[in-house]
């Protein structure tokens, strides 16, 4: 995770919504929380959160409310703004909200976010992935290679490795 991490545009953080899934992933050492810490210390600093298994709450708005609650107060204490975070419900077994807006929520009036570069929003994860501004990348200068491994040969000779 963090080898791909580091490299990213953008994270995406697949919370589940089911009852005692959602308390233990953001409980102080759930995974849900380490991974949002995980990515942005490594540079990441856009994220989506994808709430899945909204099927399994019966579509619950009441329930989807709660876990963006929840998730935008540890998202803003690791360093996310909420305001600029894609909050979509999602039913990955089922496909709802990936792709397609799904009717299974007519509640759900889709995702807003607001970055420097304005108000975006959209309905579907896909929506959500589409708007993500690639990062303005310093293709003028020398080349930076970031170093996934270095192996040892014979206890001599290091090799770095990476990928361009």
């Amino acid at each position: 995770m963090i080898t791909g991490t580091s490299q990213a545009d953008c994270a995406i953080l697949i919370i589940a919504a089911g009852t005692g899934e959602f308390e233990a992933g953001i409980s102080k050492d759930g995974q849900t929380r380490e991974h949002a810490l995980l990515a942005y210390t490594l540079g990441v600093k856009n994220l989506i959160v994808a709430i899945n298994k909204m099927d399994t709450t019966k579509w619950s708005e009441a329930r989807y409310q709660e876990i963006i609650k929840e998730t935008s107060n540890f998202i803003k204490k690791v360093g996310y703004n909420p305001k600029a975070v894609s909050f979509v419900p999602i039913s990955g077994f089922n496909g709802d909200n990936m792709l397609e807006a799904s009717s299974n929520c007519p509640w759900y009036k889709g995702w807003e976010r607001e970055t420097k570069d304005g108000k975006q929003s959209g309905k579907t994860l896909l929506e959500a992935i589409d708007a993500i501004k690639p990062p303005t990348r310093p293709t003028d200068n020398p080349l930076r290679l970031l170093l996934q491994d270095v192996y040892k040969l014979g206890g001599i000779v290091s090799v770095p490795v990476g990928r361009v």
